[in-house]
């Protein structure tokens, strides 16, 4: 017997069959992600419909990239994407807690390391000056999302290393235990293909296409004391950034300046 009753009326079947599944994937919904869904034909048995109805069903959540049909494995829930401001300096955990997401970190690396000449010319200190070295795995309700590898000057930040860096935000940490303020950063986007032992910390294949995220963080008295290259997974993240149109010929009276979003395409995050 269905469990769920189609109705017969101006609603197609198969956009109610896509209303109920939507549903059920939202929110504390039946199913989450990386969850495989019925078959076809238990579906088809849950709403006493067609298996083509079903598939016309599952085809609008294929589109949204809800859903993903594996040929011999079935169809499994996708993890819904984020939308992280790329011109916010809000920390990750700040982001996904404001999203009502679980943030998590794992530290794979945490030592002291000379600066190279790219660190150094970020940082503006000499080439092998002491700098501590963090890589973090960033995740979202238990979903690897960011790749983080973080320079930091030494001499500003004694005693980081000895710290819990998974359960402490290190924003947090910079500004109440160092009395450092990020205020602006400056960050560069670019499209790359994973290599092996990224792939494999972020759960992707090797030469998945990603989004490398370069950039270096500044206080508000204008020195840089973060330098770090994040890999971002493009299936779990789109970035946005907010523009202000700004009329030179502009008067009072006319309509306010606008404010456009926007969403590269193709971002590996």
């Amino acid at each position: 017997m269905a469990r769920y009753q189609l109705e017969q009326g101006p609603v197609p079947l198969h956009h109610q069959v896509y209303l109920d599944l939507r549903a059920a994937l939202d929110g504390e919904g039946e199913w989450k992600a990386g969850d495989r869904l019925p078959t076809e034909r238990e579906l088809a048995e849950r709403y006493g419909c067609s298996l083509i109805t079903v598939r016309r069903a599952l085809s609008e959540l294929v589109r949204e990239q809800r859903i993903e049909r594996t040929r011999g494995r079935g169809t499994f829930v996708l993890f819904p994407r984020i939308e992280r401001d790329l011109a916010g300096t809000m920390s990750f955990t700040e982001e996904m807690q404001n999203r009502g997401l679980d943030p998590q970190t794992r530290v794979l690396a945490a030592r002291p390391e000379p600066a190279g000449e790219a660190v150094a010319n970020a940082l503006s200190i000499p080439i092998g000056a002491p700098t501590l070295y963090l890589e973090r795995l960033r995740l979202a309700a238990e979903a690897p999302l960011l790749l983080e590898l973080v320079h930091l000057p030494s001499q500003r930040f004694p005693g980081l290393l000895a710290t819990d860096l998974e359960t402490n935000s290190l924003y947090d940490l910079l500004t109440t235990r160092y009395r450092t303020r990020i205020v602006r950063a400056r960050e560069s986007l670019e499209p790359v293909l994973l290599k092996a032992r990224e792939a494999r910390i972020l759960g992707q294949s090797p030469r998945t296409p990603a989004l490398l995220v370069e950039g270096v963080a500044f206080t508000d008295d204008g020195s840089p004391v973060e330098f770090a290259r994040t890999y971002v997974r493009g299936d779990r993240t789109r970035y946005y950034v907010e523009r202000v149109v700004v009329r030179s010929s502009w008067q009072p009276g006319d309509p306010e300046p606008m404010v456009a979003g926007l969403q590269p395409v193709g971002i590996r995050g």
